[in-house]
């Protein structure tokens, strides 16, 4: 049997034509870079358990997050189709965040590995003090 399935119409390896995050070339190895970085994480994570939220209160919920870095990653998902961006038609001006449907997947998918983490936060610590352990030399 073949090791690579093949497109009966072009004869082209299935594996050119669906996504590939191992390949360099892919797309889908962006998306995942804005899905699975620090602040898109937490972005996807405060609008998944919290809902609709305005720009402050983002900033606000999401320690150590600048400006400009909040502002980059919102515009980023918004591109990717994770969030929309609302601007109502106020003095001062209003503007709400929402998942999309695709941003809720992407945003439970995440908030699994974040809580995951979290969980085991004692054990990863344990492993990186025996690590420096074994490689200062020190008992």
């Amino acid at each position: 049997m073949s090791e690579s399935v093949k497109v009966a119409a072009a004869d082209t390896p299935l594996s050119d034509l669906a996504p590939d995050v191992f390949s360099a070339q892919c797309e889908s190895r962006g998306v995942l870079e804005h899905v699975v970085s620090r602040w898109g994480v937490l972005v996807l994570a405060a609008l998944l358990d919290q809902g609709t939220q305005r720009f402050s209160a983002l900033r606000r919920r999401i320690g150590g997050v600048s400006e400009k870095m909040l502002a980059q990653t919102l515009q980023t998902l918004e591109r990717d189709g994770m969030l929309v961006r609302e601007a109502k038609p106020v003095v001062p001006p209003h503007v709400e965040y929402t998942l999309t449907p695709l941003g809720e997947q992407a945003a439970r998918q995440v908030w699994a590995l974040a809580r995951w983490t979290g969980e085991h936060l004692p054990e990863v610590l344990a492993a990186r003090a025996a690590y420096d352990t074994r490689r200062n030399g020190t008992a």
